[in-house]
């Protein structure tokens, strides 16, 4: 890519003919899913142009979902979607796997408070009633694809904390408590604009939509054991529901 690619006054914005340029080498294969683009800067020498040149070129890429920005780290050729699959037993390791993607993440916090109206009502509690609260990152092949608050009962599960540290997984945690098998009695789907530190978490742009879930998990006996509320990058992921399975 030189400057002499772009054809200077003909009408066409240079931005529009970097696009356009980027779209043909990503349609083509010529750059893989995944794979980084060269820095603003550098791109900018090649094309002989400034660097908001090329960051307006980029951003309509990411506007057609072609390329995906991540702050601090830089713009990659954006990858398939992964299907999440919602249903009676939805667990976040198995799907990933059923990807063929590493699934993992960290714990970014691990507390108890009282439960909010929403929350009292999920699991079937008064109103201020404390629950444990366990806030987690997942990832599928170290990126970023949810951040996950997930409330139990702490009256049911008062070791919850310490086990949860231990095993570093809610469903190991909630085996070793007694509740081996447990289902999803309900998924809600809405769409928002990310606040800044989930945008932040997630390394996608501030202005970027995100997909956010309520679910209710319940022990054999229909009662609630789980009620979570879930963020999620809504270009790398979508969902699938699967009622039957």
């Amino acid at each position: 890519m030189t400057d002499q690619d772009l054809a200077r006054g003909t009408g066409t914005a240079l931005w529009s003919q970097i696009a356009e340029r980027l779209k043909r080498d990503i349609m083509s294969g010529n750059r893989e899913p995944g794979e980084r683009l060269p820095t603003e800067l550098r791109m900018a020498e090649e094309f002989g142009v400034n660097r908001h040149t090329v960051r307006r070129a980029v951003a309509a890429l990411a506007e057609q979902g072609l390329v995906r920005i991540e702050q601090g780290r830089g713009t990659f050729v954006q990858e398939s979607v992964i299907d999440y699959r919602v249903k009676k037993r939805t667990r976040f390791s198995e799907n990933m796997l059923g990807h063929r993607k590493e699934p993992s993440g960290r714990f970014l916090a691990i507390r108890e408070e009282p439960a909010e109206e929403a929350v009292a009502k999920a699991l079937e509690l008064r109103k201020g009633t404390m629950v444990v609260v366990v806030e987690r990152l997942g990832e599928a092949d170290g990126r970023p694809i949810s951040i996950a608050s997930h409330y139990f009962p702490k009256a049911r599960f008062p070791s919850l904390p310490d086990v949860m540290r231990d095993c570093g997984s809610i469903s190991l945690a909630m085996e070793r408590l007694g509740v081996g098998d447990y289902t999803r009695k309900v998924t809600k789907v809405t769409a928002r604009v990310a606040r800044a530190a989930d945008a932040r978490l997630l390394q996608q742009s501030p202005n970027k939509p995100i997909l956010m879930t309520e679910g209710i998990n319940v022990d054999g006996s229909g009662r609630p054991v789980e009620y979570s509320v879930a963020r999620w990058a809504s270009d790398r992921v979508q969902m699938v529901f699967e009622p039957g399975a």
